[in-house]
């Protein structure tokens, strides 16, 4: 429960303790990753199309897809975990429907069971083309752990 607290200022709350982790994230940065919504419970990454994030045909990299879809659950789980507490991912199954090139992408996480040692996520993943359309691209499921922040 967030109390007396408002919607907004709930979700900058979230924000803010999600965006101080995702700053530190290496590859979020090298890929071009940007952070988008984040409420509790859910979160959402976009990923612009660059030849960073592309395979040999092209498309966009099943690998830079997988990272922002375990990116994007990952932190929506965060914003359910105690706080001082960070999660990591301990297995994702993640299914991929369909392939694109051009646009962006945009992972929309959301947590499905909240526990005290598992949490349980899935990500969506939408290709959105230059016109706005979107497009499912790939699903995930997702399992965490809370584990003790090692940072300041």
């Amino acid at each position: 429960l967030i109390g007396p607290l408002t919607r907004s200022m709930a979700g900058k709350i979230f924000y803010d303790r999600v965006f101080k982790s995702f700053s530190r994230q290496g590859l979020m940065t090298t890929i071009g990753a940007q952070l988008g919504k984040v409420e509790r419970g859910t979160c959402e990454i976009f990923l612009p199309y660059s030849d960073k994030v592309t395979q040999q045909q092209g498309g966009f990299h099943g690998g830079a897809i997988g990272a922002i879809a375990d990116i994007a659950g990952g932190y929506a789980s965060l914003t359910v975990a105690p706080e001082g507490m960070e999660v990591t991912t301990v297995e994702y199954k993640i299914n991929f429907v369909a392939a694109f090139r051009g646009g962006n992408l945009r992972a929309v996480g959301k947590v499905v069971k909240e526990g005290k040692r598992l949490h349980v996520t899935t990500a969506e993943v939408f290709h959105v083309s230059s016109a706005g359309e979107e497009k499912l691209c790939a699903v995930m499921q997702q399992t965490l752990v809370p584990v003790n922040k090692s940072y300041d």
